[in-house]
């Protein structure tokens, strides 16, 4: 009885190999079949993958636009300073009715609400202040004049609040803020255009017709949509308070000691700002607390909206280029009948028939998402050029599983007719 179970066990085992061997033969020659069709039949393939690449270039380049875009509005917009939120008067990217209503609502933030927070918030790593001049003034220095430049008044903590830097000079002290000192920091632009080949530092600049010294100058930043953002002086709050409005309205930047605190903080802020403002449980906040992640939210959002578009329109192109691999097969299953006759003569089984003809149909649609994925590419660097672009690995991964997921679907019917077929029949059929 053992040398019986021994020699079940052992045929079991050669059949299964045997198997395993078939399925990797049949499907490494469907693979070579269908490489082989493509090649022969150069413009029937072309027309044949023509839906599936358009359907997969166009999912890739939708989704290398949306990651670059993503990108460059967290890098641009939506870069708050790390861990950092802001309290303004008014909560931002909502809608307009909602921006009505707060502007009809809200109170704007002022000195006294930042040196309360700064009195009775804890837990904070900084907190800083910042009000900006409008509509923005003129900036000269001897015969050099700027028409309009960004004029903000801040305290000595933005520095290590925001995201401008040092590129040489210094930023304001404690003790220029407590002295109201008339000194400046300034971007790039200024210096290119009022102080060329020149020396920035010490020099007496004159903005809105009120002088100010440059102590420092700030690392480039570029320009976010063809705006430049080096266009701009900073000047301490309280210079600013004196010399061009005495109650400004704020915006409170608050930064936390890492991101597990920030929800946290904002709590504490906004029942701090509630009940300074005497609001009931029910009424809605009279402010606006601020994060990157509110901006990206409904960035977000409305690219789902491009993306679900998009999906629509990949389907369609997907399902008419499924089809037409449907119809290929179809016909070449009808073309290759006395070969099937031949092959199920040989000992050839249903099964494996029916692989051959669904492993041909997925080569030739993952032949056009590769395609498919190299005309994107292509596109995504020429947009990249003049706008932003950035082809993910997410990206090309789904192209290429999509494109070959469509053609194993649609190849199954044309395998099915070709498993179906009566090998005696098949074999007195003529090619």
């Amino acid at each position: 009885m053992a040398v019986l179970s021994q020699a079940q066990a052992l045929i079991r085992k050669t059949e299964q190999t045997r198997h395993s061997t078939s399925v990797w033969v049949t499907a490494r020659e469907a693979f070579w079949i269908a490489l082989e069709a493509l090649r022969a039949h150069k413009l029937r393939s072309f027309l044949t993958l023509l839906g599936v690449v358009i359907a997969t270039t166009t999912l890739i380049v939708v989704m290398s636009i949306v990651n670059g875009m993503n990108a460059y509005i967290a890098d641009h917009i939506a870069n708050l300073g790390t861990n950092t939120f802001i309290l303004h008067q008014f909560k931002w990217a909502t809608s307009y009715d909602v921006f009505l209503k707060a502007l009809r609502r809200n109170k704007p933030i002022r000195m006294d609400d930042f040196e309360f927070l700064q009195d009775n918030l804890t837990g904070y790593q900084n907190i800083g202040a910042s009000s900006q001049l409008m509509p923005s003034p003129e900036a000269r220095y001897k015969g050099q004049v700027i028409d309009e430049a960004d004029l903000s008044g801040v305290t000595p903590s933005m520095i290590d609040i925001g995201k401008d830097k040092v590129a040489y000079g210094r930023y304001f002290n404690d003790t220029d803020y407590r002295h109201n000192s008339a000194v400046c920091f300034v971007g790039q632009d200024i210096v290119d255009k009022l102080f060329s080949g020149t020396d920035p530092l010490g020099k007496e600049i004159l903005v809105h017709g009120t002088p100010f010294r440059v102590i420092g100058v700030a690392e480039k930043i570029g320009s976010t949509f063809g705006q430049s953002q080096d266009n701009f002086v900073e000047i301490p709050l309280t210079a600013f308070r004196n010399a061009f409005v005495a109650r400004p309205q704020l915006a409170v930047a608050v930064r936390a000691p890492d991101s597990k605190h920030m929800m946290e903080l904002e709590d504490e802020v906004r029942s701090l700002m509630r009940a300074r403002h005497h609001l009931a449980y029910h009424e809605d906040d009279d402010f606006g607390i601020n994060a990157s992640e509110t901006l990206m939210t409904v960035w977000q959002q409305l690219t789902g909206t491009i993306f679900a578009v998009t999906i629509g329109i990949v389907a369609v192109f997907m399902v008419v280029g499924g089809i037409v691999i449907m119809n290929i097969m179809l016909a070449s299953v009808t073309e290759r009948t006395h070969e099937i006759g031949i092959r199920r003569s040989l000992g050839a089984k249903r099964g494996d028939i029916m692989w051959q003809f669904v492993i041909e149909s997925g080569v030739m649609a993952c032949v056009g998402g590769v395609l498919g994925v190299v005309l994107a590419t292509l596109i995504s660097r020429l947009v990249a050029i003049v706008f932003t672009a950035s082809v993910p690995l997410s990206a090309v991964i789904v192209g290429v599983t999509l494109s070959t997921a469509v053609g194993l679907f649609f190849g199954i019917y044309p395998a099915s007719q070709a498993a179906k077929l009566d090998p005696i029949e098949a074999l007195r059929t003529e090619n």
